[in-house]
């Protein structure tokens, strides 16, 4: 009979370290044998942890080797199931040549499903925003400069972030500058420093953006914002590895890995003569494009449930579903905020609703005015108004039928007949 192999334990510091921390933990070594557990784990299973076992006996992993190697990249969250029963959330740290701590959690999200993924801050169920996570992990070994294109709330710094912590630069220091926040002569002087004296106010030297990251990551958002005269000195630098502060005559050397960011086609700006070719391809090594929320529809109600749990971290209400209407409006509005702009507006259902569940008229403003306009383009009639039609119009009207009846697109008759039908007195 084959014999069981000694678990190889991590060092006992470590062991204490994350259990102070995290308290559902479980410790594998770098062959990916469980070495221990922590007894608040063992309770949350509800069955004692075997070392020296393989940690795919216990989970079930669907895309097995592959699948495991994207369970133990730090900085991710991946929904799992249990091979005797149940679903969990896990996080890997790692422990260097050691192997990993994997912290478990309950997945208590009303629409947790298997495979869904949390990277560096990122949450997602859809394939194509996954297959962008992998892309990042194999650039974020690599020097290569990066630009990652979105739309504003897309996550656009979150990757920057995640391609800095998971390369050889992940010790080294993380510096981010918005490109379209500051006027070109503060711009200079942030990105590159300045010797004392070099302009009014300039009562010290200051190293800059570049210097601070030496050693590590500069992330440079809106950098098709960049005025052209700095855009030169930006090419300079990338050159020649040196920056020259503002008001000084020496180089200094920096070590810096740039990751850029932006809302819009740096070919287009070429061709507009707004953004210079050399620059673009110094900075467009590996280009990365962010899908929007609208083309991932199916995480908006996931998304929703979880930025509602946030909420309800921080307050008394708990929301526990979204009414058919509400889910109709969000999984239709257009998202020009993305991912942010979905947050905010959780965060608004949440203070201005009441009860456990989520209705139309918790929504801000716009998605009334919205359904609205469908209904009038449509030619809604008052029967096909609900309940909840009705009062988000009213609520957003101030009581005012005329207006209700205009948000709504149908006649001042037709919203009293149907309010009578819904058993509301006629006024």
């Amino acid at each position: 009979m084959p014999t069981s192999r000694p678990p190889q334990r991590p060092p006992r510091l470590a062991l204490s370290a994350l259990d102070a921390l995290a308290g559902a933990v479980l410790l594998v070594d770098a062959e990916r044998h469980i070495v221990g557990a922590t007894s608040a784990l063992e309770t949350q299973l509800g069955a004692p942890v075997r070392e020296g076992v393989p940690l795919a006996e216990l989970l079930s992993l669907q895309g097995g080797a592959e699948r495991l190697d994207t369970l133990l990249t730090p900085g991710r969250e991946a929904t799992v199931k249990l091979r005797a029963g149940g679903t969990v959330r896990v996080r890997a740290t790692t422990l260097g040549k050691d192997g990993w701590a994997l912290t478990f959690r309950q997945d208590t999200s009303p629409l947790s499903l298997e495979g869904a993924e949390v990277f560096h801050g990122l949450w997602t169920q859809d394939a194509e925003l996954r297959r962008v996570f992998r892309i990042v992990e194999k650039v974020a070994r690599t020097e290569s400069s990066v630009l990652v294109r979105g739309e504003s709330g897309t996550g656009k710094e979150h990757i920057a972030h995640a391609l800095h912590e998971l390369s050889a630069r992940g010790k080294g220091p993380f510096r981010a500058i918005n490109c379209a926040a500051l006027p070109p002569n503060l711009l200079e002087s942030e990105l590159f420093g300045h010797v004392r004296g070099a302009f009014t106010g300039a009562v010290r030297d200051s190293p800059g953006h570049f210097r601070l990251a030496h050693g590590g990551s500069l992330f440079l958002d809106e950098v098709a914002e960049l005025p052209l005269d700095l855009q030169a000195k930006m090419l300079r630098v990338l050159e020649t590895r040196t920056v020259i502060p503002v008001g000084g005559r020496a180089p200094v050397p920096v070590d810096v890995r740039i990751i850029a960011a932006t809302h819009r086609a740096l070919r287009r700006e070429v061709e507009a003569g707004r953004f210079r070719a050399d620059l673009m391809y110094r900075l467009r090594v590996v280009p990365i494009f962010l899908p929007t929320l609208r083309e991932r529809r199916g995480d908006i109600l996931p998304l929703a449930l979880r930025f509602l749990d946030e909420q309800h971290q921080r307050g008394s209400r708990r929301v526990e579903r979204i009414a058919p209407g509400a889910r109709k409006l969000l999984e239709s509005h257009g998202w020009p905020g993305n991912v942010r702009e979905l947050r905010n507006v959780m965060e608004y259902a949440y203070v201005i609703g009441e009860g456990p569940v989520l209705r139309e008229v918790d929504l801000p403003p716009e998605f009334s005015e919205a359904k609205a306009l469908s209904s009038a383009a449509t030619g809604t009639t008052g029967a096909t108004l609900d309940e909840d039609q009705v009062r988000a119009a009213l609520t957003r009207a101030g009581g005012n039928r005329s207006e209700a009846a205009r948000l709504l697109g149908v006649s001042r008759v037709t919203l009293w007949r149907r309010l009578r039908a819904l058993g509301e007195a006629a006024r």
